[in-house]
């Protein structure tokens, strides 16, 4: 029997086993007629955004670059309806709270060393106890695993402090297992500290790291699963967009690790030269409202915010009107948990009869509203990362809607190391930011989001009616009721919002059509990852390439 959702949903709590590689295979997205190369590659060349270090995974790696190394227990990731076993052999709930795991007895780590249970039992007790991380929140809260134990030679057992229906497929589809011949001497309070190249089980050994020259990975040969299609993966870091996309059309490199400009997507796609395939991402940009400082601590005075927001408008000149609007706002309409009825209309009447109701007005005729002491505020102030041209530009579209509204707001463009920093400490109005699948699509990290101070600052800041609907979706004992709770919360943070979403983007992504064409895209990943680089049977078994529309 395939692990599916509507399994683990199940109140019965039934058996759950599945062989790896054995789906049918999905369709990919739209791509050009330019998509005539090999299949195969000795080498190719593909430009990364940033230099991610040694892909320390405690250290903000992404997880494309991750996962070329590193495996999970179910692939591809907690965004597909179906992730499959992957290391994992079988899943199977059995009781609210615990878990069984069968494993895969045919895997070794790139040294040579045979993966094994106690692998998996050290991987999470680890990131228990590693106080930072993209992934330790997911064994320390939502959900919060009490113990993993070996129950077998090739079998495992999670038991969790409060029920943890989405651990089948959405825990286990998202973290990376962990050698423990290598990280067993590493103090998890240091893991910041460790620079060696990586350990993993995946298709590809990072052979050589350079900040100056980036990245070279060489193919694991022996990869459980098949080996990869490319015998070796060369990856310069190119931040700048203009010239990673330039060196596409010269030929320098293959590929690029981000979407096109919209502005370059019809030059692009009418190239001989240039193959593209259209891509619905999973993220997006979105405008975060400080909610710890007055008046963004009022809900009304979010909520009239979110009124004021033209989408269309955003959408249409900021994007090229390439996507959807943002009206359903968050989570990513996407996202399998994502209620298809949640509704952020644009109403600038309906914004500016709230804000007269809050004693905002607009005393001395001036087009600016004074607060309810009569004063006039100082302007907003709307942070933004000044490289990025679309940032700008819907930076300046929030500042008409505002000012129409009747406020003022200032653009204070910053860089990137120091947008990281103001957003970190909170130190903005407004902050113009890109937000990735695992905070838009992920229905743990909804939950933790409000639990971090990204969403909300709970339980610091008090928020009675988010504080019972958590209490509400931790009483659920299955993942039915909890996708129930999960849709009034959406319901709950659109109405009074601390993040306005942009737009839904839809992305076009670009490669040297001569020298690969084994391209697909998978949902929030694009298609710089590694099913890009594996056999199709492989990345079909996996659930790993996206529908076709």
């Amino acid at each position: 029997m395939q692990l599916t959702r509507t399994v683990r949903r199940s109140h019965a709590l039934p058996l759950v086993l599945a062989p790896a590689l054995l789906v049918a295979a999905c369709g990919s997205g739209d791509t050009t007629d330019a998509a005539s190369g090999p299949a195969t590659a000795d080498s190719l060349t593909v430009a990364v955004a940033k230099d991610s270090g040694p892909l320390n995974i405690f250290v903000g790696q992404t997880d494309q670059m991750t996962e070329l190394v590193y495996d999970k227990l179910l692939s591809p990731s907690p965004y597909v309806a179906e992730p499959q076993p992957w290391l994992a052999t079988g899943v199977r709930q059995v009781n609210p709270t615990t878990w069984d795991v069968d494993l895969r007895d045919d895997v070794t780590w790139h040294d040579g060393e045979a993966f094994t249970p106690d692998d998996v039992v050290f991987s999470f007790h680890f990131m228990h106890a590693a106080p930072t991380g993209r992934f330790t929140h997911h064994v320390n809260d939502v959900p919060s695993i009490s113990t993993i134990d070996v129950t077998g030679e090739h079998s495992v057992r999670f038991v969790c402090d409060y029920s943890c229906p989405e651990l089948g497929t959405v825990t286990l589809a998202d973290l990376p297992i962990l050698p423990e011949h290598v990280w067993a001497n590493v103090d998890p309070a240091k893991v910041k500290e460790v620079t060696d190249l990586p350990v993993g089980t995946g298709p590809f050994k990072l052979v050589d790291y350079n900040p100056t020259t980036g990245y070279r990975f060489e193919a694991n040969a022996d990869y459980f699963a098949g080996a990869p299609t490319v015998d070796e993966l060369i990856m310069p870091v190119i931040a700048d967009s203009s010239a990673a996309f330039t060196a596409l059309r010269s030929g320098q490199v293959d590929a690029v690790d981000r979407a096109l400009p919209p502005e370059l997507v019809d030059q692009f796609t009418a190239s001989n030269d240039i193959g593209t395939i259209d891509v619905d991402p999973l993220g997006f940009t979105e405008l975060r409202i400080n909610f710890t400082r007055e008046p963004f601590a009022q809900a009304d005075f979010r909520t009239a915010l979110g009124f004021a927001f033209d989408r269309d408008k955003m959408l249409d000149i900021v994007a090229l009107g390439k996507g959807r609007p943002s009206t359903q706002g968050y989570v990513h309409p996407d996202a399998p948990f994502a209620d298809p009825d949640a509704d952020t209309p644009y109403d600038p009447a309906q914004a500016a009869a709230l804000f007269d109701s809050l004693g905002w007005k607009d005393v001395d005729g001036d087009g600016l509203r004074e607060n309810p002491a009569g004063e006039k505020p100082a302007p907003f102030k709307l942070v933004v990362n000044g490289g990025n041209p679309q940032h700008v530009r819907a930076a300046e579209l929030f500042v008409e809607d505002f000012g129409e509204a009747g406020f003022a707001v200032v653009v204070e463009p910053l860089e990137a190391g120091s947008l990281s920093s103001a957003s970190s400490n909170k130190e903005y109005d407004f902050l113009i930011n890109d937000i990735v699948p695992h905070g838009t699509a992920d229905p743990t990290q909804l939950i933790m989001s409000h639990r971090s101070g990204y969403l909300w600052d709970s339980p610091k800041i008090a928020y009675p009616e988010y504080d019972a609907l958590y209490e509400k979706w931790r009483a659920t004992d299955n993942y039915d009721d909890r996708v129930v709770v999960l849709k009034e919360i959406q319901k709950l943070i659109n109405s009074q919002p601390t993040t306005l979403p942009l737009y839904y983007a839809e992305e076009t992504w670009a490669y040297d059509a001569e020298s690969f064409s084994g391209w697909v895209e998978t949902p929030g990943y694009g298609i710089v990852h590694k099913w890009s680089f594996l056999p199709a049977d492989v990345v079909a078994a996996a659930n790993a390439e996206a529908p076709q529309d």
